[in-house]
Order: C-alpha cells, then structure tokens, then sequence
C-alpha cells in the first residue's frame, strides 16, 4: 500500500494539492501529477529510501495594480507532496520529465538507499 501525506494547512487549501496518478510494475513505480502553470525549474523532486517528495511553486499572476484581474480562480502558491512505497526506490534509475503540465516521475524498485535529488527534465 502506498501512503500520501499532506499537512493540514494543505488540506485546508485543497486546491494547493496537486492531484495524482501512481502506477506500479513488477520493477518500478510510475507518479504523475498535475502541474498546470508551473515553471519547470521550480519543481524539486527528492528521494529517500522509501519516500518520494515533490515541491513547487506557482506565483500568482497579475500582482500589478494596473492589471489586477476582475476574477481570478488560477491555483497559486507553494506545496509539498509525499508519497511512501512499500519497497524501496533505486536512486540509479530515479528519472522525471515535465510535459504539458504532468510531472512523470520514474522510479525503479531497489533495496535500501539514502537520500537523492532527481533533476526534472523537459
């Protein structure tokens, strides 16, 4: 079973929580998330033996007077994701990409490992 965790500030803010997919084979485990709107470099994806944490950041536009929209329902803000395995996570074959909006983050299945940070690619 794989656990998610949010804090309850994230819980309050419902929208902050990106929403996810996550898929497994017999060798590896497969997340995506929603991302709309955010810069690729702001997103950090970390590792541990058996946890994956995803953040990022998603300004809020318009913060100019003179284009301060009427109505905005656009997402902003921080947040931080985790999710726990139930097998560990081999660092070597770790990989993201961020396309149209989806974070896909690969993860092959390993014994125990330490902590690793995932470059997120195009």
């Amino acid at each position: 079973m794989i656990c998610s965790s949010v804090s309850s500030k994230q819980l309050a803010t419902a929208e902050r929580v990106p929403n996810a997919e996550i898929r497994e084979t017999e060798t590896s485990y497969t997340v995506q998330l929603e991302l709309p709107g955010v810069d690729r470099d702001s997103i950090d994806v970390k590792a541990t033996d058996r946890n994956l944490v995803i953040s990022a950041e998603r300004p809020a536009t318009g913060s100019d007077d003179s284009n301060a929209p009427l109505l905005s329902e656009f997402r902003s803000g921080t947040w931080s994701r985790s999710f726990r395995f139930p097998q560990s996570l081999d660092r070597d074959q770790l990989k993201a990409s961020y396309r149209d909006g989806i974070l896909e983050i690969n993860a092959g299945k390993a014994v125990e490992h330490t902590s690793v940070s995932v470059k997120v690619e195009s």
